[in-house]
Protein backbone atom coordinates (compact mmCIF):
# COMPACT_ATOMS: atom_id res chain seq x y z
CA UNK A 1 0.00 0.00 0.00
CA UNK A 2 1.13 3.34 -1.12
CA UNK A 3 -0.62 5.46 1.48
CA UNK A 4 -1.94 4.28 4.87
CA UNK A 5 -5.82 4.84 5.46
CA UNK A 6 -5.08 6.98 8.66
CA UNK A 7 -5.46 10.64 8.38
CA UNK A 8 -2.77 11.80 7.07
CA UNK A 9 -2.64 14.37 10.18
CA UNK A 10 -1.68 11.36 12.23
CA UNK A 11 1.71 11.44 10.79
CA UNK A 12 3.40 7.86 11.38
CA UNK A 13 7.20 7.25 11.03
CA UNK A 14 7.33 6.10 7.83
CA UNK A 15 4.30 8.50 6.27
CA UNK A 16 6.65 11.54 7.71
CA UNK A 17 9.46 10.00 5.73
CA UNK A 18 7.96 10.00 2.79
CA UNK A 19 5.75 13.70 3.68
CA UNK A 20 9.18 15.57 4.41
CA UNK A 21 10.81 14.12 0.74
CA UNK A 22 7.88 14.81 -1.10
CA UNK A 23 7.03 18.43 0.20
CA UNK A 24 7.98 21.21 2.67
CA UNK A 25 7.37 19.38 6.15
CA UNK A 26 5.92 22.15 8.86
CA UNK A 27 5.00 21.23 12.27
CA UNK A 28 2.84 23.03 14.94
CA UNK A 29 2.06 22.02 17.80
CA UNK A 30 1.85 18.33 16.30
CA UNK A 31 -0.09 19.17 13.74
CA UNK A 32 1.01 19.68 9.81
CA UNK A 33 0.14 24.13 8.89
CA UNK A 34 -2.23 24.69 5.73
CA UNK A 35 1.13 24.93 3.45
CA UNK A 36 2.04 21.49 3.96
CA UNK A 37 -1.53 20.23 3.45
CA UNK A 38 -2.16 21.85 0.42
CA UNK A 39 1.63 20.50 -0.44
CA UNK A 40 0.17 17.00 0.43
CA UNK A 41 -3.13 17.31 -1.40
CA UNK A 42 -1.21 18.17 -4.70
CA UNK A 43 1.18 15.01 -4.18
CA UNK A 44 -2.08 12.60 -4.24
CA UNK A 45 -2.17 13.01 -8.00
CA UNK A 46 1.00 11.34 -8.48
CA UNK A 47 0.27 8.53 -5.63
CA UNK A 48 -2.07 6.73 -8.84
CA UNK A 49 0.81 7.03 -11.23
CA UNK A 50 3.01 4.73 -8.62
CA UNK A 51 -0.16 2.25 -8.56
CA UNK A 52 -0.75 2.23 -12.36
CA UNK A 53 2.71 1.57 -13.21
CA UNK A 54 1.20 -2.16 -10.83
CA UNK A 55 -0.56 -2.36 -13.53
CA UNK A 56 2.37 -3.05 -16.39
CA UNK A 57 2.21 -6.86 -16.57
CA UNK A 58 -1.02 -7.49 -15.69
CA UNK A 59 -3.68 -5.22 -17.64
CA UNK A 60 -3.41 -5.80 -21.37
CA UNK A 61 -4.50 -4.95 -23.43
CA UNK A 62 -6.59 -2.75 -21.12
CA UNK A 63 -4.07 0.77 -19.92
CA UNK A 64 -2.16 0.98 -17.03
CA UNK A 65 -4.44 2.64 -14.36
CA UNK A 66 -4.29 3.88 -10.79
CA UNK A 67 -6.62 5.16 -8.91
CA UNK A 68 -6.79 6.85 -5.16
CA UNK A 69 -10.19 8.12 -3.37
CA UNK A 70 -9.31 10.89 -0.60
CA UNK A 71 -11.03 12.74 1.88
CA UNK A 72 -10.72 16.76 0.90
CA UNK A 73 -8.43 16.53 3.51
CA UNK A 74 -6.28 14.23 2.09
CA UNK A 75 -7.02 11.36 4.06
CA UNK A 76 -6.56 7.90 1.74
CA UNK A 77 -10.26 6.03 1.81
CA UNK A 78 -9.44 3.67 -1.13
CA UNK A 79 -6.74 2.99 -3.89
CA UNK A 80 -6.23 0.55 -6.31
CA UNK A 81 -4.98 -0.21 -10.17
CA UNK A 82 -6.42 -2.11 -12.78
CA UNK A 83 -6.70 -5.69 -13.07
CA UNK A 84 -6.13 -8.42 -15.71
CA UNK A 85 -8.42 -8.01 -19.43
CA UNK A 86 -12.21 -8.95 -17.70
CA UNK A 87 -10.89 -7.86 -14.05
CA UNK A 88 -11.81 -4.73 -12.22
CA UNK A 89 -10.52 -1.11 -13.66
CA UNK A 90 -8.50 1.08 -10.81
CA UNK A 91 -11.92 2.90 -9.97
CA UNK A 92 -13.89 -0.34 -8.76
CA UNK A 93 -10.23 -1.49 -6.94
CA UNK A 94 -10.47 1.71 -5.18
CA UNK A 95 -14.27 1.82 -4.65
CA UNK A 96 -13.52 -2.15 -3.06
CA UNK A 97 -10.19 -1.14 -1.30
CA UNK A 98 -12.68 1.61 1.01
CA UNK A 99 -15.33 -0.66 1.52
CA UNK A 100 -13.27 -3.24 2.54
CA UNK A 101 -11.63 -0.76 5.44
CA UNK A 102 -15.11 0.72 6.62
CA UNK A 103 -14.81 3.75 4.89
CA UNK A 104 -17.42 6.01 3.35
CA UNK A 105 -16.32 7.64 0.06
CA UNK A 106 -19.86 9.71 -0.26
CA UNK A 107 -17.97 13.53 -0.88
CA UNK A 108 -14.79 12.55 -1.39
CA UNK A 109 -12.72 12.90 -4.47
CA UNK A 110 -10.91 10.35 -6.91
CA UNK A 111 -7.73 10.76 -8.43
CA UNK A 112 -6.85 8.44 -11.66
CA UNK A 113 -4.43 8.29 -14.28
CA UNK A 114 -7.23 7.93 -17.19
CA UNK A 115 -10.64 9.52 -17.90
CA UNK A 116 -13.08 6.68 -16.49
CA UNK A 117 -14.77 4.68 -18.74
CA UNK A 118 -17.75 5.27 -19.96
CA UNK A 119 -18.75 2.11 -22.35
CA UNK A 120 -20.00 -1.32 -21.39
CA UNK A 121 -16.78 -3.80 -22.52
CA UNK A 122 -15.22 -6.47 -20.56
CA UNK A 123 -16.82 -4.51 -17.47
CA UNK A 124 -19.57 -1.77 -16.86
CA UNK A 125 -18.68 1.70 -17.18
CA UNK A 126 -16.34 2.73 -14.01
CA UNK A 127 -18.08 6.75 -14.48
CA UNK A 128 -21.31 5.32 -13.14
CA UNK A 129 -19.51 3.37 -10.23
CA UNK A 130 -17.71 6.57 -9.14
CA UNK A 131 -21.32 8.38 -9.68
CA UNK A 132 -23.45 5.84 -7.76
CA UNK A 133 -20.69 6.02 -4.92
CA UNK A 134 -21.54 9.60 -4.92
CA UNK A 135 -17.65 10.95 -5.56
CA UNK A 136 -17.97 14.57 -5.42
CA UNK A 137 -14.45 15.25 -7.41
CA UNK A 138 -12.42 13.65 -10.01
CA UNK A 139 -9.34 14.56 -10.79
CA UNK A 140 -7.78 12.82 -13.69
CA UNK A 141 -4.20 13.02 -16.13
CA UNK A 142 -5.56 12.71 -19.46
CA UNK A 143 -8.67 11.95 -21.76
CA UNK A 144 -9.07 8.14 -22.95
CA UNK A 145 -7.76 7.87 -26.85
CA UNK A 146 -10.69 5.38 -27.04
CA UNK A 147 -13.09 6.31 -29.35
CA UNK A 148 -16.15 4.59 -27.62
CA UNK A 149 -15.05 6.54 -24.53
CA UNK A 150 -12.75 10.34 -25.64
CA UNK A 151 -14.31 12.78 -23.02
CA UNK A 152 -17.63 11.18 -22.83
CA UNK A 153 -17.03 9.92 -18.93
CA UNK A 154 -15.89 13.21 -18.13
CA UNK A 155 -19.03 14.44 -19.57
CA UNK A 156 -21.54 12.36 -17.50
CA UNK A 157 -19.16 12.83 -14.29
CA UNK A 158 -20.19 16.26 -14.96
CA UNK A 159 -24.08 15.90 -15.90
CA UNK A 160 -24.49 14.03 -12.25
CA UNK A 161 -22.63 17.05 -10.84
CA UNK A 162 -19.18 15.96 -10.17
CA UNK A 163 -16.50 17.97 -10.48
CA UNK A 164 -13.75 17.01 -13.30
CA UNK A 165 -10.31 18.43 -13.52
CA UNK A 166 -7.93 16.62 -15.86
CA UNK A 167 -4.22 17.59 -16.33
CA UNK A 168 -2.44 16.60 -13.56
CA UNK A 169 0.34 13.52 -14.21
CA UNK A 170 -0.75 13.88 -18.38
CA UNK A 171 2.43 13.44 -19.60
CA UNK A 172 3.70 10.19 -17.80
CA UNK A 173 0.34 9.12 -17.89
CA UNK A 174 0.36 8.95 -21.34
CA UNK A 175 4.36 7.69 -21.39
CA UNK A 176 3.21 4.82 -19.52
CA UNK A 177 0.57 4.12 -21.71
CA UNK A 178 2.20 4.94 -25.00
CA UNK A 179 0.91 1.32 -26.74
CA UNK A 180 -2.57 2.01 -25.63
CA UNK A 181 -2.42 5.60 -26.89
CA UNK A 182 -0.09 4.37 -30.27
CA UNK A 183 -3.33 1.68 -31.33
CA UNK A 184 -6.30 3.85 -30.50
CA UNK A 185 -5.23 6.58 -32.58
CA UNK A 186 -2.60 5.66 -34.74
CA UNK A 187 -4.62 2.25 -35.05
CA UNK A 188 -1.03 0.50 -35.01
CA UNK A 189 0.88 -0.96 -32.14
CA UNK A 190 3.77 1.05 -30.39
CA UNK A 191 6.90 -1.11 -32.31
CA UNK A 192 9.88 -1.51 -29.99
CA UNK A 193 13.17 -3.46 -31.05
CA UNK A 194 15.25 -5.26 -28.48
CA UNK A 195 18.87 -6.38 -29.16
CA UNK A 196 21.72 -7.57 -27.61
CA UNK A 197 25.39 -6.46 -28.88
CA UNK A 198 28.51 -5.67 -28.80
CA UNK A 199 29.96 -2.59 -28.00
CA UNK A 200 31.30 -2.62 -31.64
CA UNK A 201 27.23 -3.16 -32.68
CA UNK A 202 27.61 -7.61 -33.50
CA UNK A 203 25.07 -9.37 -32.35
CA UNK A 204 26.22 -12.55 -33.27
CA UNK A 205 29.38 -13.95 -35.03
CA UNK A 206 29.51 -14.74 -38.35
CA UNK A 207 28.15 -18.19 -37.93
CA UNK A 208 25.26 -17.28 -36.43
CA UNK A 209 26.63 -17.62 -32.94
CA UNK A 210 25.16 -16.00 -30.15
CA UNK A 211 25.17 -17.05 -26.95
CA UNK A 212 25.87 -15.31 -24.88
CA UNK A 213 26.98 -11.87 -25.63
CA UNK A 214 25.76 -9.94 -22.93
CA UNK A 215 25.49 -10.84 -18.91
CA UNK A 216 22.95 -13.01 -17.23
CA UNK A 217 21.67 -9.71 -15.56
CA UNK A 218 20.90 -8.31 -18.72
CA UNK A 219 19.25 -11.17 -20.11
CA UNK A 220 16.52 -11.04 -17.16
CA UNK A 221 16.28 -7.43 -17.67
CA UNK A 222 14.87 -8.30 -20.75
CA UNK A 223 12.16 -10.94 -19.97
CA UNK A 224 10.93 -7.80 -17.52
CA UNK A 225 10.47 -6.22 -20.90
CA UNK A 226 9.28 -8.76 -22.62
CA UNK A 227 6.60 -9.40 -20.01
CA UNK A 228 5.28 -6.10 -20.49
CA UNK A 229 4.42 -6.17 -24.11
CA UNK A 230 0.81 -7.42 -24.83
CA UNK A 231 3.28 -9.76 -28.63
CA UNK A 232 6.71 -10.75 -29.25
CA UNK A 233 7.35 -10.71 -32.45
CA UNK A 234 10.20 -12.58 -34.67
CA UNK A 235 11.39 -14.10 -37.92
CA UNK A 236 11.61 -17.43 -39.13
CA UNK A 237 14.98 -17.19 -39.72
CA UNK A 238 15.72 -16.88 -35.78
CA UNK A 239 13.03 -19.74 -35.37
CA UNK A 240 15.05 -21.87 -37.82
CA UNK A 241 18.56 -20.95 -36.13
CA UNK A 242 17.64 -21.29 -32.57
CA UNK A 243 14.71 -22.79 -31.78
CA UNK A 244 13.23 -20.10 -29.63
CA UNK A 245 10.75 -20.28 -26.85
CA UNK A 246 10.53 -16.34 -26.29
CA UNK A 247 8.06 -16.52 -23.34
CA UNK A 248 8.96 -14.67 -19.69
CA UNK A 249 11.20 -17.02 -17.40
CA UNK A 250 13.01 -14.73 -15.59
CA UNK A 251 10.98 -12.38 -13.74
CA UNK A 252 7.64 -13.29 -12.17
CA UNK A 253 4.53 -12.18 -14.30
CA UNK A 254 0.97 -12.89 -14.36
CA UNK A 255 0.51 -13.84 -17.96
CA UNK A 256 2.83 -14.22 -21.38
CA UNK A 257 2.77 -12.59 -24.57
CA UNK A 258 1.49 -14.09 -26.88
CA UNK A 259 3.52 -14.61 -30.18
CA UNK A 260 4.15 -13.41 -33.76
CA UNK A 261 6.12 -15.39 -36.66
CA UNK A 262 6.75 -13.30 -39.63
CA UNK A 263 7.13 -16.54 -41.82
CA UNK A 264 6.82 -15.90 -45.80
CA UNK A 265 7.19 -19.47 -47.32
CA UNK A 266 5.22 -21.18 -43.75
CA UNK A 267 8.54 -23.19 -43.15
CA UNK A 268 7.81 -23.32 -39.23
CA UNK A 269 8.69 -26.65 -37.92
CA UNK A 270 6.08 -28.29 -36.35
CA UNK A 271 8.28 -29.67 -33.30
CA UNK A 272 9.42 -26.10 -32.71
CA UNK A 273 9.59 -25.01 -28.86
CA UNK A 274 7.36 -22.07 -29.72
CA UNK A 275 3.81 -23.62 -29.49
CA UNK A 276 3.14 -23.44 -26.05
CA UNK A 277 -0.15 -23.37 -23.87
CA UNK A 278 -1.36 -20.18 -22.64
CA UNK A 279 -0.46 -17.98 -25.22
CA UNK A 280 -1.56 -17.48 -29.04
CA UNK A 281 1.01 -17.64 -31.68
CA UNK A 282 0.00 -15.63 -34.88
CA UNK A 283 2.15 -16.67 -38.45
CA UNK A 284 1.95 -13.83 -40.89
CA UNK A 285 2.90 -15.12 -44.11
CA UNK A 286 2.70 -14.67 -47.92
CA UNK A 287 1.37 -17.76 -48.92
CA UNK A 288 -0.27 -20.78 -47.36
CA UNK A 289 -0.53 -24.03 -48.78
CA UNK A 290 -3.69 -25.69 -47.47
CA UNK A 291 -1.96 -28.61 -45.91
CA UNK A 292 1.08 -26.58 -44.40
CA UNK A 293 -1.45 -24.74 -42.86
CA UNK A 294 -3.69 -27.24 -41.40
CA UNK A 295 -0.59 -28.76 -39.39
CA UNK A 296 0.25 -25.43 -38.18
CA UNK A 297 -3.54 -24.77 -37.24
CA UNK A 298 -3.81 -28.35 -35.92
CA UNK A 299 -0.69 -27.01 -33.27
CA UNK A 300 -2.51 -24.26 -32.22
CA UNK A 301 -0.89 -21.37 -34.42
CA UNK A 302 -3.23 -18.86 -36.65
CA UNK A 303 -2.05 -18.34 -39.98
CA UNK A 304 -2.95 -15.01 -41.16
CA UNK A 305 -1.71 -14.50 -44.91
CA UNK A 306 -0.84 -11.01 -45.98
CA UNK A 307 1.19 -11.12 -49.40
CA UNK A 308 3.55 -7.92 -49.80
CA UNK A 309 6.00 -7.19 -52.63
CA UNK A 310 8.48 -9.73 -53.54
CA UNK A 311 6.88 -12.61 -51.74
CA UNK A 312 7.24 -11.23 -48.69
CA UNK A 313 4.92 -10.69 -45.78
CA UNK A 314 3.45 -6.90 -45.91
CA UNK A 315 4.54 -5.51 -42.75
CA UNK A 316 2.46 -2.32 -42.35
CA UNK A 317 -0.44 -4.31 -42.83
CA UNK A 318 0.72 -6.95 -40.18
CA UNK A 319 0.97 -4.29 -38.25
CA UNK A 320 -2.57 -2.39 -38.73
CA UNK A 321 -3.60 -6.16 -38.27
CA UNK A 322 -1.89 -6.97 -34.47
CA UNK A 323 -3.53 -3.50 -33.80
CA UNK A 324 -7.10 -4.65 -34.60
CA UNK A 325 -5.97 -8.30 -32.24
CA UNK A 326 -5.71 -5.41 -29.35
CA UNK A 327 -2.06 -5.43 -29.18
CA UNK A 328 -0.55 -2.24 -27.52
CA UNK A 329 2.89 -3.05 -27.16
CA UNK A 330 4.72 -5.31 -29.45
CA UNK A 331 8.24 -6.56 -28.71
CA UNK A 332 10.52 -7.57 -31.65
CA UNK A 333 13.26 -10.10 -31.05
CA UNK A 334 14.51 -11.02 -34.77
CA UNK A 335 17.68 -11.49 -36.87
CA UNK A 336 19.14 -8.61 -38.80
CA UNK A 337 17.29 -8.73 -41.80
CA UNK A 338 13.75 -8.59 -40.48
CA UNK A 339 14.79 -6.03 -37.77
CA UNK A 340 16.65 -3.92 -41.25
CA UNK A 341 13.08 -4.34 -43.33
CA UNK A 342 10.96 -2.66 -40.02
CA UNK A 343 13.43 -0.42 -39.93
CA UNK A 344 13.54 0.42 -43.58
CA UNK A 345 10.14 0.79 -44.02
CA UNK A 346 9.57 3.63 -41.07
CA UNK A 347 7.44 0.56 -38.55
CA UNK A 348 9.84 1.15 -35.54
CA UNK A 349 8.77 3.05 -32.69
CA UNK A 350 11.88 2.39 -30.34
CA UNK A 351 14.96 0.79 -29.76
CA UNK A 352 16.16 -1.44 -26.69
CA UNK A 353 19.85 -1.97 -27.07
CA UNK A 354 22.16 -3.94 -24.79
CA UNK A 355 25.52 -3.59 -25.18
CA UNK A 356 28.31 -5.43 -23.89
CA UNK A 357 31.74 -4.42 -23.14
CA UNK A 358 33.54 -6.21 -25.39
CA UNK A 359 34.47 -6.24 -29.20
CA UNK A 360 33.84 -9.19 -31.78
CA UNK A 361 34.51 -7.51 -35.53
CA UNK A 362 33.40 -9.65 -38.06
CA UNK A 363 29.83 -10.83 -37.48
CA UNK A 364 25.95 -9.91 -37.75
CA UNK A 365 24.92 -6.62 -37.37
CA UNK A 366 21.94 -5.26 -34.85
CA UNK A 367 19.94 -4.53 -38.85
CA UNK A 368 20.51 -4.70 -42.46
CA UNK A 369 19.36 -1.79 -44.25
CA UNK A 370 20.74 0.52 -46.91
CA UNK A 371 23.33 1.47 -48.10
CA UNK A 372 22.56 4.95 -47.34
CA UNK A 373 24.03 7.47 -50.12
CA UNK A 374 24.59 10.25 -47.10
CA UNK A 375 24.84 10.86 -43.89
CA UNK A 376 21.84 12.50 -44.17
CA UNK A 377 19.69 9.98 -44.83
CA UNK A 378 20.40 8.44 -41.30
CA UNK A 379 17.85 7.22 -38.95
CA UNK A 380 17.98 9.96 -36.53
CA UNK A 381 17.32 9.04 -32.52
CA UNK A 382 15.95 10.35 -29.33
CA UNK A 383 18.02 8.57 -26.24
CA UNK A 384 15.42 8.08 -23.57
CA UNK A 385 17.31 6.10 -20.44
CA UNK A 386 21.22 4.55 -20.23
CA UNK A 387 21.23 2.50 -17.54
CA UNK A 388 24.00 0.05 -16.64
CA UNK A 389 22.58 -3.61 -15.96
CA UNK A 390 25.29 -6.10 -14.75
CA UNK A 391 28.33 -5.52 -17.08
CA UNK A 392 26.39 -4.22 -19.51
CA UNK A 393 24.65 -0.66 -20.53
CA UNK A 394 21.14 -0.54 -21.58
CA UNK A 395 20.15 1.82 -23.73
CA UNK A 396 16.68 2.98 -24.77
CA UNK A 397 16.44 5.04 -27.98
CA UNK A 398 13.50 6.18 -30.05
CA UNK A 399 13.27 7.30 -33.19
CA UNK A 400 12.52 10.99 -33.32
CA UNK A 401 9.25 12.57 -33.87
CA UNK A 402 7.55 8.57 -33.48
CA UNK A 403 6.03 9.52 -29.95
CA UNK A 404 3.79 12.70 -31.63
CA UNK A 405 0.72 11.54 -32.64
Amino acid sequence: MLFSHSPIVLCSANACEWLSTHGHLFLTNGTFTVTFLTSILSSLSQVPLELARGAIFLSTPNPRVGCVIATPEGQVLGQGHTQQAGGPHAEIMALRDAAANGHDVRGATAYVTLEPCSHHGRTGPCCDALIAADIARVVASIADPNPLVAGQGFARLRAAGVVVEVGQGAAESRELNLGFFSRMIRKTPWVRMKTAASLDGKTALADGTSQWITSDAARADGHAWRARACAVLTGIGTVLEDDPRLDVRRVSTPRQPHLVVVDSRLETPLDAQLFMPGRRLWIYAAVAPAERAAALAARGAEVIVMPGPGGKVDLAAMLQDLARREVNELHVEAGHKLNGSLIREGLVDELLVYLAPKLIGQGRDMASFGPLSALAQAVPLDFRDIERVGDDLRIVARLRGRDVF
